[in-house]
């Protein structure tokens, strides 16, 4: 088995990216990190006239932009019902129509710069691990529908067998407006079109330091300094100290996936009829779909950390898909990869400003869809296109007990253990 990223194993572009050799001396807005939510953000500010560099410490795309299971769902890491009961119904809709709009966002992106990324919207199923599990759905569906004005459809038992082809689950939540498509290839079509609007895309740049310099930024990089009216730090989960005030309001949490070999088409259509994809109940959620090339992809947190080895890591997953298919006991897996997701304590993404530099992040799993939109969403603020985003007046909650380190994701990983026990 490879460890390797299987979409970038398996994407070989015609021509390479436009890569620059120089580093601008001065430029409009300096965007550090190269993944959607800054190539987003600069394909605005491009479009509005505005010169752009990004610039990335490895190759473009590098981070989880290349990956993730490419999977595009509504809603957000933390619950609508949570976010509901905090934030009051108004903010409730505004968030749950950004993360539908996020998807349509992603098929609008693709169509206007023919990136060809292999982007179907075959929709996905929820799964439900346990009877109370599924017994909890009716009311959430009819909820989303009354209150979201958003269809989901009930699939219980005796019809999961139309949607999947296990009998591992009780049941589940179809929901139609979900997309899918190959990362790799989408991240690369991304920085393509950024390219092509006159942004410069920097690799193996790594910025070591930012201070206010005569009312501008100034970058300090491996490559050498750059001045820069605005600094978008667009990271993520790989955000580092470069912003001390920064690293407290976000957290790496690690998540790991495998792939079969490509399976025989009968078989494709066995284990998923209508070419969905899947998640399931559990506090340790796994995902999975099948790829484009046939292939059944399985990915979950198995633990919390950002370390965990990947052999290791295979050897769980596998147990896990093979425990729902039984039938991939027959294939061999090919590829083993992990990606470091985003997480703020409050769950929920931001929008925000640091001393005159802007950030977003914390995408807790969703960031195919909502990276997207919130790129874009601050390249619309900076060039004064919008001039408001529920992401950014929320509060952005913080913990006195963490400032560089996480410590604390072994002790969550335990109760989280609990949690997907006794629920």
């Amino acid at each position: 088995m490879k460890s390797e990223v299987f979409w970038t194993d398996q994407f070989s572009p015609i021509k390479s990216l436009p890569v620059s050799v120089d580093l601008p001396s001065e430029i409009d807005v300096a965007v550090v990190g190269s993944g959607y939510t800054g190539l987003a953000a600069a394909r605005v500010l491009a479009k509005s006239g505005y010169s752009v560099v990004v610039m990335d410490q490895h190759t473009i795309g590098w981070g989880a932009s290349s990956r993730n299971g490419g999977m595009a769902t509504p809603g957000l890491k933390l619950d609508i019902f949570k976010i509901h009961k905090k934030y009051g119904m108004d903010y409730a809709r505004k968030f749950w129509k950004s993360s539908v709009d996020a998807i349509d966002l992603i098929e609008q992106i693709i169509i206007e710069e023919n990136i060809d990324c292999d982007w179907v919207r075959n929709g996905h199923v929820a799964l439900a691990c346990k009877q109370s599990h599924y017994d909890e759905l009716p009311e959430y569906a009819a909820w989303i529908k009354r209150e979201m004005g958003h269809e989901k459809t009930i699939v219980p038992k005796e019809r999961i067998r139309s949607e999947i082809g296990t009998d591992a689950y009780f049941g589940g939540l179809s929901d139609e407006s979900s997309g899918g498509l190959q990362p790799a290839k989408y991240v690369d079509g991304l920085a393509r079109a950024v390219g092509n609007l006159g942004v410069i895309l920097c690799e193996n740049t790594r910025v070591e330091k930012i201070h206010r310099y005569a009312g501008r930024q100034a970058l300090i990089t491996s490559r050498g300094d750059i001045k820069a009216k605005e600094v978008i730090i667009a990271t993520n989960g790989y955000t580092d100290m470069l912003v001390p005030e920064l690293k407290p309001k976000i957290f790496p949490v690690g998540s790991y996936i495998i792939v079969t070999e490509p399976l025989p088409l009968d078989l494709q259509d066995t284990l998923s009829p209508k070419r969905r994809m899947f998640y399931d109940s559990k506090w340790f959620i796994n995902y999975f779909c099948l790829t484009p090339d046939g292939r059944m992809l399985w990915g979950g947190r198995n633990d919390l950390s950002t370390e965990l080895d990947l052999n290791e890591s295979a050897n769980i997953l596998s147990k896990q898909v093979c425990n729902v298919f039984t039938e991939l006991n027959d294939y061999e897996f090919t590829h083993t990869w992990t990606g470091k997701l985003g997480i703020t304590f409050d769950l929920m993404p931001h929008i925000g400003e640091i001393d005159g530099i802007h950030y977003a992040f914390g995408y807790g799993g969703h960031g195919l869809s909502i990276a997207t939109y919130l790129g874009t969403e601050l390249g619309l603020l900076l060039s004064g296109q919008k001039d408001r985003s529920p992401y950014k007046e929320i509060s952005h909650q913080t913990m006195f007990f963490y400032r560089k380190d996480p410590w604390f994701l072994p002790l969550a990983a335990r109760y989280y253990r609990f949690l997907d026990w006794i629920s």
